[in-house]
């Protein structure tokens, strides 16, 4: 119970640090700002794989949007259904 708790917590700070990213990726705040630095340095290991693999698919050769933070809140969701 305590694992399944802590798994969901984590989940949960995920998902609110990529939703601040994607928030703040569409504001004019500078990218040298210590807070950004540091949402970009954490969240930037999940997302950046996921827009990889998607960048290699067929799908997102000619793709102009990032899609790797929706693609991370379906993961969560799923990864929540299962338990």
């Amino acid at each position: 119970m305590i694992i399944k708790r802590a798994v969901d917590i984590l989940l949960t700070v995920i998902e609110v640090l990529v939703f601040l990213r994607v928030i703040i990726s569409w504001l004019p705040v500078s990218r040298e700002n210590p807070l950004v630095r540091f949402l970009y340095l954490i969240t930037e290991p999940i997302l950046g794989p996921i827009r990889s693999l998607i960048q290699k698919s067929s799908f997102g050769a000619n793709i102009m949007f990032d899609l790797s933070p929706i693609v991370v809140w379906l993961i969560i969701r799923v990864i929540r259904m299962m338990y």
